[in-house]
């Protein structure tokens, strides 16, 4: 009888970013040049991601701006991505609107998103950027501090939507009429260009519920005597991880019964990944839940734009917009970088502990590759070291060791099969950490440096690889 193959976590790949990593020496040759750990990020997968959003908007409504979220990701090649393609880009800091204008955006093409600061705000009027405000504090300052020949262009967040958890962010709905009411009286300072929402959530029926209370909100501020014109959906639109949803949903039926002791162990130090052990079973939903989607953000956009709303006599979101001169503005992050990035480590040992496990110690930390409430629900990719023969020793069960002298420094508190126990000087690919994974938490413990960020670009069948902080000199 043939063994049962091991449960396996597969991932999903752009095939460029597949080539490049079986090419010959492509992954040995830019950690030798550039050294490891480094992150590659390939903005030609994020041109097409770009390209897909907007051939979906383009289908369906006359008016639409895509901003990437800048937030999502320190790259500059991305932010130069966005540009190159005629996109908008969000910032959400000092630093992120430095970034975006150094990289060549107009004024115009910039939107700033989240809480500001007062000195912040007084950076931004006057700028001629479009402020997305948070509060009414920040609102009453731009009317403050406004000159009146040149208006403020503002979009205004809300929050507080029937059915959708509390936010920190945005005005909540029963104080909008407050906010309407000083945009009209200020109206010679402040340009309301309309409303805005973004929700920490991927659910398509608050999305749309969202959505109907905007409009309707939109509807109540041609009553101020006001003409909004946009409608900003945010972002939230979800990645796909896994390449084999069948295999995902057999991992973690597994996962869950070694968490009762059924078969084998698969977790490292008791960890339960947000799961909780009741009368003998498992129950909850897991910390790492967001791999297994399916639906890609085109899709999820698409879906959300065909949506029928009750509240406009069953018309679709994209027939409301295109009938009342509406422009849907939207603030994609991980829909752009999605598949866009990858993170490659190198094995420095391998070692048993004292219940039997197998531990592969890499040279990056945790915090390099996912923020530290999550895990990574993909297999990792091993690549054999430069001319070093890759032998077949059958899979091997393993945990994947940081570098750092701390106990919680599991790269993967689950067991990853991979295709042979690593040795020394091999290297372990970790796909799709674009999205926040490569700067969200990271730190430089024990004076570990951050690993740099490398521009992977394919040329008439040739890879080329350089800094992403040279990227405009090499483009």
């Amino acid at each position: 009888m043939t063994a049962a193959a091991p449960p396996g976590l597969p991932a999903k790949m752009h095939a460029l970013v597949r080539e490049f990593v079986a090419a010959p020496h492509a992954v040995a040759d830019a950690v030798a040049e550039f050294g490891s750990p480094a992150h590659l990020v390939f903005p030609q997968v994020f041109a097409e991601n770009l390209e897909r959003l907007r051939t979906e908007l383009a289908a369906r409504v006359p008016g639409f701006r895509i901003c990437y979220a800048h937030k999502v990701n320190q790259s500059r090649t991305f932010v130069e991505a966005a540009r190159a393609a005629g996109a908008g880009i969000d910032v959400a800091s000092a630093a992120e609107l430095d970034s975006a204008l150094k990289a060549g955006f107009e004024p115009e093409r910039i939107e700033v998103t989240g809480p500001k600061g007062e000195g912040f705000v007084r950076e931004l009027v006057g700028s001629g950027v479009t402020i997305n405000v948070d509060n009414a504090w920040e609102l009453e300052r731009i009317a403050a501090l406004a000159p009146t020949r040149v208006p403020v262009p503002v979009l205004v967040r809300v929050c507080g939507f029937a059915g959708t958890p509390v936010s920190r962010f945005g005005v909540p709905l029963h104080r909008v009429d407050a906010v309407l009411a000083l945009l009209a009286a200020q109206r010679e300072r402040i340009e309301f260009r309309g409303f805005a929402f973004h929700l920490d959530s991927g659910e398509p029926a608050e999305r749309v519920r969202a959505v109907e209370s905007c409009l309707m909100l939109t509807e109540r501020a041609y009553g101020y005597g006001l003409a909004p014109s946009v409608l900003n959906i945010g972002g939230g639109f979800r990645q796909v991880f896994t390449a084999d949803a069948d295999a995902f949903d057999a991992y973690v039926h597994a996962l869950r019964e070694s968490l009762v002791g059924r078969g084998e162990p698969m977790t490292w130090g008791g960890n339960t990944f947000g799961f909780h052990l009741e009368d003998g079973a498992v129950h909850g939903t897991p910390v790492f839940h967001k791999y297994a989607n399916i639906v890609s953000a085109d899709r999820m956009l698409a879906d959300l734009l065909d949506t029928g709303l009750e509240s406009q006599g069953g018309r679709t979101f994209a027939q409301v917009a295109g009938e009342n001169s509406i422009e849907i503005w939207l603030e994609p992050g991980k829909a752009l970088v999605d598949h866009a990035g990858i993170t490659v480590a190198r094995v420095e040992f391998v070692k048993e502990t004292a219940d039997g496990s197998t531990l592969v110690n890499l040279d990056l930390s945790r915090d390099t590759v996912t923020p530290a409430d999550q895990e990574v629900m993909v297999d990792p990719i091993l690549v054999p070291a430069r001319d070093v023969p890759d032998p077949s020793s059958g899979a091997a069960g393993v945990f994947l060791a940081g570098r750092l002298c701390l106990e919680r420094d599991l790269i993967t508190n689950h067991k990853v099969w991979l295709p042979r126990l690593p040795a020394p000087g091999d290297f372990v690919v970790f796909p799709n950490t674009a999205a926040y994974h490569m700067d969200l938490s990271a730190a430089r413990a024990s004076m570990h440096p951050v690993p740099p960020k490398l521009a992977v670009v394919q040329r008439s069948g040739t890879f080329s690889v350089g800094r992403d902080v040279d990227w405009h000199e090499v483009h």
